[in-house]
């Protein structure tokens, strides 16, 4: 049974910090939504890491936008329906696309200096795009650049305190509402954050993986604590897998930008063979979910365990220009990737599912809003479009702070401590926390990756139940075991749900079920706890 809250603490005996807003996550949706706050308001960012390190730093291709006047937005939402799987809300679609080019120039406006070409922004084109609509920086660094502006320009705001290498452990609740948060500093002293309003941006979950390009703190976190909380989530079936991550012994899972792809790559097998075509008439430019099967199924074709990235028929000169990072890394393990072969394999990537929100960010919590990575907004649908993520992050980054300003102004005017309390409990003997998390990783890349089936799947989660069962009705006291706790909990609710999803659509492809069925199954997998007096009731909801 998943416990309400992971730690012991009591309202009336806690240290206590008050705020208007209160912003879980310190990404690019997370600042964003910072900066949309009305100046007469507090707000309090909390990130359990330095501000750089999240999934947005790390975002190497791009963001995509209608930039260019022979593009139109028409054409981006169609790109944007098709890799979708047919499970995209249009009119969320719609709305993102065409907000996107504002939100874009709000970025330039703060600074961030995008690639140009002959004095205009420079275009690239990635997967699944019909044009060329992709804003990248210094190359392979668009993430790092954007947030390097958008840091500059949050911290520059006197209402915004941001508080970094802080873990927020539970959502607080209280007769049906968002309350605010239970949070450990730096200083490892457990502290309550009262907040008329709350604002999750927590980022995904890509460490579910032993493969994976996610930073260490992508652990999914958000996503368990909203779920304790009885926010709904859904679509937790849909994780995509980047096709392309840099496999090497002792290296990092490094992620190799879909623009290398666009701009020319092959994609080859051990014999040399290009095998894309074989599989897709978009070859190398097919969406992710394709790339990523294709490859799979070429490495059991060939027995190998990777296939191969080949740059060697491109100039050299413009290689190097466009991807200085990536040429950066390989260039440690003796790759010269103007001549040699780059090997990769899929690795998790991109949580599609998430927290459901409505058009502004709001949650089925109330007091509660979220945005980015840790959300399933109906932007992605069942796979997501090439550079979507950040215009995402961004357009509703904007909306759920700016919903969150106006009810933080029409509810009450004073903030309150109020009568909250989990106890203490015995944890039992303590077991080797990373051990179990390096198992937990191992067996999701093994049962619940880019392929999978009823068996492997009801295997995973036995397994996970059984890691449950000791893991979670334990009290840590340190970030690790909280860490494990969350992993748990999102694994169990992505299996559950690719169990229950008896088809192939998008990123999820079951090898026993390979047809993509409408009839049944073009509609959205909700779960939730129903909680009851701050305790989860017996059971958890899964509809449709």
């Amino acid at each position: 049974m998943t416990p309400r809250y992971l730690l012991p603490f009591d309202s009336r005996r806690a240290l206590h910090r008050f705020t208007d807003i209160l912003v879980i996550g310190g990404g690019l949706a997370g600042l964003r939504a910072a900066n949309a706050i009305e100046s007469h308001q507090s707000v309090l960012v909390v990130t359990k890491d330095k501000l750089r390190e999240s999934n947005s730093s790390y975002a190497q291709g791009g963001i995509a936008g209608v930039m260019d006047p022979e593009d139109r937005f028409e054409e981006h939402v169609e790109d944007t329906l098709v890799a979708g799987g047919n499970l995209c809300d249009p009119s969320t679609v719609d709305m993102v696309i065409r907000e996107g080019p504002r939100r874009i120039e709000e970025l330039i406006a703060w600074g961030t200096q995008f690639d140009q070409s002959n004095g205009t922004l420079a275009l690239g084109r990635e997967g699944g795009h019909s044009r060329e609509r992709i804003l990248h920086a210094r190359g392979d660094a668009t993430g790092r650049e954007i947030m390097r502006a958008v840091i500059d320009r949050t911290q520059s705001l006197p209402n915004v305190d941001i508080w970094e290498n802080t873990f927020t452990v539970d959502l607080l609740t209280y007769e049906g509402r968002c309350r605010g948060a239970l949070i450990v500093g730096a200083d490892g002293r457990p502290l309550i954050v009262w907040a008329k309003e709350t604002i999750l941006c927590t980022g995904g979950a890509g460490q579910v993986y032993r493969e994976s390009t996610n930073p260490p703190v992508a652990t999914g976190d958000g996503l368990a604590i909203a779920y304790r909380a009885g926010v709904e989530l859904r679509d937790m079936e849909f994780l995509q897998f980047h096709p392309t991550v840099l496999y090497i012994a002792g290296s990092s899972r490094s992620l190799i930008t879909e623009a290398i792809r666009g701009e020319g790559a092959y994609l080859i097998d051990a014999s040399g063979h290009r095998f894309m075509p074989d599989y897709d008439s978009r070859s190398e430019l097919a969406p992710r979910d394709v790339v990523s099967q294709s490859i799979v199924r070429q490495m059991a074709l060939t027995k190998h365990p990777c296939v191969y990235l080949d740059l060697s028929h491109l100039d050299p000169k413009v290689v190097m220009r466009r991807f200085p990072g990536i040429a950066d890394v390989c260039s440690k393990f003796g790759l010269d990737i103007t001549s040699d072969r780059i090997p990769v394999r899929p690795g998790a990537h991109y949580m599609i599912g998430g927290v459901t929100v409505d058009s502004q960010g709001r949650t089925s919590l109330p007091g509660l809003w979220a945005a980015g990575e840790a959300t399933s907004s109906g932007l992605h649908g069942a796979n997501r479009l090439a550079s979507n993520s950040l215009l995402e992050g961004l357009v509703y980054g904007a909306h759920a702070g700016e919903a969150a300003t106006r009810a933080a102004a029409e509810g009450a005017s004073k903030l309150e401590a109020l009568p909250i309390q989990h106890p203490v409990h015995q944890s039992g003997e303590s077991f080797d926390v990373a051990d179990v998390r390096v198992s937990l990783k191992s067996l999701m890349g093994r049962l619940a990756g880019v392929e999978r089936d009823a068996s492997e799947l009801r295997e995973a989660a036995d397994s996970i139940r059984s890691f449950t069962a000791y893991v979670m009705p334990r009290q840590f006291n340190a970030l690790e075991g909280w860490e494990l706790q969350n992993l748990l909990v999102t694994a169990s609710c992505m299996v559950r749900a690719a169990l229950a999803r008896t088809e192939s659509r998008g990123v999820h492809f079951r090898s026993d079920h390979p047809e993509t069925d409408d009839q049944n199954w073009r509609r959205h997998l909700t779960m939730q706890i129903d909680v009851d007096g701050g305790h989860p009731k017996r059971g958890e909801i899964l509809r449709t």
